[in-house]
């Protein structure tokens, strides 16, 4: 379902106006969701898109933002920062690095498989599209979601340049711009930048006067084109992005149920959470550096201050050979660069619960090749797809104030007289034991897929598309939780030896720096090692029937599956770390795509149902030693159904309205786990994590020519979501309450000399929410939504 921009400046390929009734009508945003172009409205698929004009004057500079206009997509972080997406309730929730998303999102058809990828700033861009539902019989990945694709600016053959300047509050100040021409008659380029930087956090310490939040990214892209011949056309690109922003402290709100009444929780610490219940965005905590930068014993602190490093860089050439007029050969050969490295704290409060470094590389190479052509009664696609991806994803852990490090020093201590302490540790070295750890996966990945797509005008007002899939993945991983400078000795040849006793016999003890894993079947410490290798068919089959000139109503079954996974967890036993297998869904829709009124309104209407098959989820499992640790399982069965539509309404010449909203019935079927307390439960029923039942949104555009030249641009967007929940329990320290969010922006400009000025303004009424919830074995903490912030903007074009 494709919501449009209307006025003809966020408009891209429509036709113009004819005469003043159709002056009036809504111009359609031209997409390329079936990898050639079409009228969005034209196509019979739940589609979503927007113009690069239109998203640039709501102030969409990141993809957590296109939940303004696209509801049913939102973006969650993880506390290790790793954004979680979401579209219509199908999300895969994860703290790694290392992990993809069901959502896939592509920039300039090339695969970003890997979410924390998109943490960069958004610019200079086309248009946006959202596809809704299974994809891959058309796209290099298989996904089981949706897709989100960034089209951006493709260099052109006149010399053309824009430069925008903002400032804000946060001692925000922001810098775009672009210069975009020819090089020869058969060589075009463009450069690309955009910089954000804030010198005042938007966080602030609840114990003393500090604040996070600071913004300093930096993001570019260098375009070429080229045609050799009239039969051959080049593109190439090479762009990147630099983030060195403060990471997102958290909120504590409660505990989990093993530490909630623990006599070793920190001192003070229950107190300080009863007596700072957050009601504001700002509000936050968490350890000073004097704290947890300081060494202590062989317990080494973490002095780097909370932000990230990183850098990703993506490089691609398609290239296109046009055989005759109707069959093209296309390759599109791809490859991605990321490397990070960030402190975060999680503790939510001012106290050493849980601090990380992270370090992270992923290098992604890919080659997609396809055929395409038309024919007189429709197209047809055939294409082979392969990429392999090397990761490491690792970080090292600091909690010497935890509850349930307390708790093992404390029972270590009792066992320090017994046969368990072969290494004759003494009581301080075990009262300073288990203060940090590492966490280390590397993973390798190679897929390879054969993809077919064809449609075909059966009779003049009936099309049939058939697409087909055949995907294999590979996945090796190698990993542990290890000891890091003999800090977690003590308490591993010590406690963890006494525990194991009883069903595995005394076990060897681990040295320095080894893994401290355990794995039973073969009662030792070490590396967990894995291999997943499936392979899957995804297809679909979709019936368009043009009912009209202005009515489409449209109908698709298809299936979709998104590769299995391995997660990098704390892990105490090997089951932590072990795989989940591959997730299937397969999907039902019924649509109807209506221009009414002249084309004045445009209603895009459509009901689904998903049936969920192995979906991934992280789960816990029971521990002897910490009561419940996480893991990726997978539910065996699951299901959501819903309505999901929008509406555009052009009011007059200069008003535009658009609606768009999703109501979501999510449920897991027949699963039995365990919950946070270590105990089984039935969670026959719950919802999806992170599926509302209600997602909506309403915008407002003016766009209006004055009489002396100039030109008066508004635009008030307002979104809502329904309360969600973070966990399968339903606990309701992890519930995510409904809320609100309005934005706005004004701008006056001249479009004869070029300039425009502008105002603007997201959750203008300080709306305080937040987006995750998580645990750290001691707290729960939530990851607060930014607070209200405000700028102007002066852009001259040239």
């Amino acid at each position: 379902m494709a919501l449009t921009m209307a006025a003809p400046v966020w408009a891209q390929g429509a036709k113009p106006a004819q005469d003043d009734k159709d002056s009036f009508a809504i111009e359609t945003v031209v997409v390329t969701a079936q990898r050639r172009e079409e009228a969005a409205n034209d196509i019979g698929m739940p589609i979503q898109a927007f113009s690069g004009d239109a998203l640039k004057q709501l102030r969409v500079t990141d993809p957590k933002d296109l939940s303004t206009v696209a509801p049913s997509f939102t973006v969650s972080q993880s506390y290790q920062g790793v954004p979680t997406y979401t579209l219509r309730g199908i999300g895969f929730n994860t703290i790694n690095l290392s992990a993809t998303s069901t959502v896939g999102t592509y920039v300039d058809e090339v695969a970003y498989a890997y979410p924390f990828m998109n943490t960069g700033p958004m610019f200079d861009l086309e248009r946006v599209e959202v596809l809704k539902g299974p994809q891959g019989t058309l796209y290099g990945r298989n996904t089981t979601a949706g897709l989100v694709d960034f089209v951006t600016n493709k260099p052109t053959d006149q010399f053309e340049a824009g430069l925008t300047a903002e400032a804000g509050n946060y001692e925000t100040r922001n810098l775009e711009g672009y210069f975009s021409g020819p090089l020869s008659d058969k060589v075009q380029a463009r450069i690309a930048f955009r910089a954000e930087h804030s010198g005042e956090g938007w966080q602030k310490s609840n114990s003393r006067d500090e604040r996070l939040g600071e913004v300093h990214r930096q993001g570019w892209r260098l375009s070429l084109a080229a045609q050799p011949s009239e039969k051959v056309d080049l593109d190439f690109s090479y762009a990147g992005w630099r983030n060195r922003s403060d990471t997102v402290a958290a909120q504590a709100v409660g505990f989990t149920p093993a530490t909630a009444a623990s006599p070793f929780n920190a001192a003070g610490l229950v107190t300080y959470v009863a007596n700072n219940k957050p009601t504001k965005s700002t509000q936050a905590d968490w350890a000073p550096l004097s704290v947890r930068g300081t060494d202590v014993g062989t317990g080494l602190g973490i002095s780097d201050p909370a932000e990230e490093d990183d850098r990703f860089d993506a490089a691609k050439l398609r290239f296109s050979w046009h055989i005759s007029d109707d069959v093209s050969l296309i390759s599109l050969t791809s490859y991605n660069k990321l490397k990070r490295d960030a402190v975060f704290d999680w503790s939510g409060a001012p106290y050493e619960i849980l601090v990380q470094k992270a370090h992270g590389d992923i290098e992604s190479a890919a080659e997609e090749l396809r055929l395409e052509g038309r024919t007189e009664k429709g197209s047809w696609l055939v294409g082979v797809y392969v990429a392999h991806d090397k990761i490491l994803d690792m970080n090292r852990t600091i909690l010497g104030q935890n509850a349930n490090v307390g708790l093992i020093r404390f029972y270590g201590a009792t066992l320090l007289a017994t046969p368990f302490n072969s290494g004759a540790y003494t009581a301080l070295q075990m009262s300073q034991a288990f203060r940090t750890y590492e966490d280390v996966g590397n993973i390798e990945t190679d897929t390879a897929s054969l993809f077919a797509n064809a449609d075909r005008q059966l009779t003049e007002r009936l099309k049939l598309t058939v697409g087909l899939r055949y995907s294999q993945d590979k996945q090796d991983y190698v990993g542990c939780s290890r000891d890091f400078n003999g800090n977690m000795l003590p308490n591993v040849n010590v406690v963890n030896r006494a525990l194991f006793f009883g069903v595995y016999g005394l076990v060897a003890p681990i040295t320095q720096g080894s893994c401290n894993t355990f794995d039973p079947a073969t009662a030792s410490f070490g590396f967990v090692k894995s291999t997943l290798d499936e392979d899957n068919f995804a297809w679909r089959v979709a019936l368009d029937w043009q009912a009209s000139d202005d009515v489409l109503v449209f109908g698709s079954i298809s299936r979709g599956a998104k590769a299995g996974a391995t997660p990098i967890n704390a892990a105490n036993i090997s089951t932590q770390n072990a795989p989940a297998r591959q997730e299937l869904l397969t999907a039902y829709e019924l649509g109807v795509k209506a221009a009414l009124f002249d084309r004045r309104v445009q209603a895009n209407l459509g009901v689904f149902y998903y049936d969920y098959t192995d979906k991934q989820l992280s789960v816990y499992f029971a521990d002897p030693i910490y009561t419940a640790l996480s893991r990726l399982a997978n539910v065996p069965e699951g299901e959501a159904r819903g309505l999901d539509g929008d509406i555009t309404w052009r009011a007059t010449r200069s008003l535009t309205f658009l609606a768009s909203a999703t109501w979501l019935h999510t449920e897991v079927k027949g699963y039995t786990g365990i919950n946070a307390a270590g105990q089984a439960q039935n969670f026959d029923g719950r919802p999806f994590l992170y599926s509302p039942k209600f997602q909506g949104g309403l915008t407002a555009l003016f766009d209006h020519d004055l009489e002396s030249g100039l030109k008066l641009q508004a635009a008030l967007n307002g979104r809502w979501q329904d309360k969600s929940s973070a966990d399968l329990e339903g606990n309701p320290l992890f519930a995510i309450d409904s809320y609100g969010l309005l934005n706005a922006s004004l701008g006056l400009s001249s479009p004869e000399a070029g300039w425009e000025v502008s105002l603007w303004g997201r959750n203008l009424t300080d709306e305080y929410y937040w987006t995750a919830v998580s645990s750290n074995a001691n707290t729960v903490v939530r990851f607060p939504g930014k607070a209200r912030t405000w700028g102007a903007a002066l852009s001259w074009k040239f």
